[in-house]
């Protein structure tokens, strides 16, 4: 299991079902990384190794988890399966498949039945899975919200510096 270098254990939980998922899930990560936000991360499948998924699920609050970002494909059952486990918050992000560009991912995780809710992100979306993530956390922590605001500033600013030089010539 990766995990972030933060002296506090991991907060947040990245689970993917496929190696193959690990270029899209590891823009939580690095936004995770760059907030200051500890993190774990690692393969559970909810089709090939379904008591990992139980037990990782199941054991996530003692281990002090407080939200869980899922990265699946295809039939993509890893998010909804881990939120009918956990209580804890699930962010589903549908992965891109070749079969369908993500479409049928993106179903799987959204059509969720009552009283099992999972936050959806765009497909291939893990970037704002991280952000989610982290502004969940941040409403209990003042220094991680200030982060996040500051990281909000900061895109703001850059769209402005694109909007001078546009204006004045240089785009």
């Amino acid at each position: 299991m990766s995990q972030s270098k933060h002296p506090a254990g991991p907060l947040v939980g990245i689970i993917m079902g496929s190696d193959s998922d690990l270029p899209v899930m590891r823009e939580a990560s690095a936004i995770l990384d760059e907030l200051g936000v500890a993190y774990e991360m690692t393969i559970v499948s909810a089709h090939r190794t379904p008591q990992r998924l139980y037990d990782y699920a199941q054991t996530a609050v003692e281990r002090g988890l407080r939200v869980i970002v899922a990265g699946a494909g295809g039939a993509a059952h890893l998010p909804g399966m881990a939120a009918a486990i956990t209580p804890l918050p699930v962010i589903g992000v549908p992965i891109k498949t070749s079969a369908l560009s993500g479409q049928d991912s993106l179903l799987s995780i959204v059509q969720m039945p009552a009283g099992v809710p999972v936050a959806t992100v765009a497909i291939d979306g893990a970037k704002n899975a991280g952000i989610l993530a982290a502004q969940i956390l941040g409403s209990a922590d003042a220094a991680l919200l200030e982060r996040v605001a500051q990281y909000k500033r900061d895109l703001e600013s850059m769209v402005m510096d694109k909007v001078a030089l546009l204006d004045g010539g240089a785009l």
